[in-house]
């Protein structure tokens, strides 16, 4: 009879421990979904450096422009 009551203890943790497994598995595929892949984090950087590089060249052009009289 104690194996029985021991086992019903038991069982609520179990579902529990099953639900959070279900849980950490829904959201390591959906952080997947959110972080990009390698090849576009490298593709995004460049293209960042290559606008910044674009903008600092527009702003010292500006400033070079309004200091001639």
């Amino acid at each position: 009879m104690e194996s029985q009551s021991a086992a019903a203890a038991n069982a609520p943790r179990e579902d529990f421990s099953e639900y959070v497994a279900h849980l950490q598995l829904h959201m390591a595929l959906q952080a997947r979904n959110l972080v990009p892949t390698l090849k576009q984090t490298q593709q995004n950087s460049e293209d960042s450096r290559k606008e910044l590089l674009h903008q600092t060249q527009a702003n010292f052009e500006k400033q070079i422009s309004r200091q001639i009289p």
